[in-house]
């Protein structure tokens, strides 16, 4: 059936959520899956032609801005040949994958190429079939199941040194304190993770401090909503910010690739020393 311009428009509102959700996980950033999801909106309203699936045409513009969004984040190097007549996992691996992927879903994004990332988190976390992500990125079904495959041995198969860094776990942390992720918050703490603050950073009103990674996890889900990614002495953090100025830094002491302890510090000569970084920015 073709749908007139009221039509669109009330299909899209329906579709909004779902698009948001597809390009926040592929994204990694909740405002620029907003932003993305916009983007898919004027994109249909300037198209003249009919559109018979508007989900499905929904679907893959989203997805294409999206990976248009990742290629001019990350530089992407020569893609390795897709063998389309090598053999698929077997389907027991993947369900296993899935159910346990957790943080590394997460985390392990930032380390696929943009259509890796794309395959993976349209067809691991979304269900979507091939013939549409192969639509989304203009290849082959077979293409996109083996884009798809090798983004999920990366995940399953990490290298031995690739542990993750301690700005992966900060941004990690922080992300799932936004988004309200309690679940991830645990598997990010350790079990005798605590909180502790420095004077100036109690008298603002943060606790003096909270032991056990289940309490610390109740305090910041679904908090931390102006707190931004930092540098302080080099190291990665986070800091709450009003008009721009930072009041109180939120430093973490990452152990074996979780955090240990968070230390609130508002002391004046600390916050001189806090830096703004970018999403995923890191110092050797």
């Amino acid at each position: 059936m073709v749908l007139n311009s009221a039509d669109r428009a009330h299909e899209f509102e329906a579709e909004r959520p779902r698009l948001v959700r597809v390009a926040g996980r592929i994204l990694g950033d909740d405002a620029e899956a907003q932003d993305v999801v916009q983007q898919a909106w004027l994109r249909m309203n300037s198209t003249e032609t009919d559109i018979d699936n508007l989900p499905a045409w929904l679907t893959t513009v989203t997805s294409r801005l999206c990976l248009d969004r990742l290629r001019a984040r990350i530089p992407e190097a020569a893609e390795p040949a897709i063998d389309e007549h090598s053999e698929d996992p077997d389907p027991a691996d993947v369900i296993a994958l899935s159910d346990s992927v957790g943080i590394a879903l997460t985390v392990v994004l930032d380390r696929l190429s943009p259509a890796e990332r794309v395959a993976f988190v349209m067809h691991d976390t979304f269900g979507f079939e091939f013939a549409t992500i192969a639509s989304a990125l203009e290849i082959t079904p077979t293409a996109a199941r083996k884009l798809a495959s090798r983004a999920r041995a990366k995940v399953r198969q990490p290298a031995a040194d690739d542990a993750l860094a301690d700005w992966e776990v900060v941004d990690a942390f922080m992300t799932a304190a936004r988004e309200g992720d309690f679940e991830r918050l645990l598997e990010l703490l350790a079990p005798d993770a605590q909180v502790r603050a420095d004077e100036v950073a109690i008298a603002t009103g943060t606790p003096a401090q909270i032991d056990g990674r289940r309490s610390i996890a109740d305090f910041f889900n679904g908090s931390a909503k102006a707190a931004l990614a930092v540098f302080v002495d080099d190291r990665p953090a986070s800091a709450w910010f009003h008009r721009g100025t930072a009041m109180v830094l939120f430093d973490f002491d990452v152990v074996d690739g979780t955090v240990s302890r968070i230390t609130f510090r508002a002391d004046q000569d600390v916050l001189d020393r806090v830096v703004r970084r970018e999403k995923n920015e890191h110092r050797a």
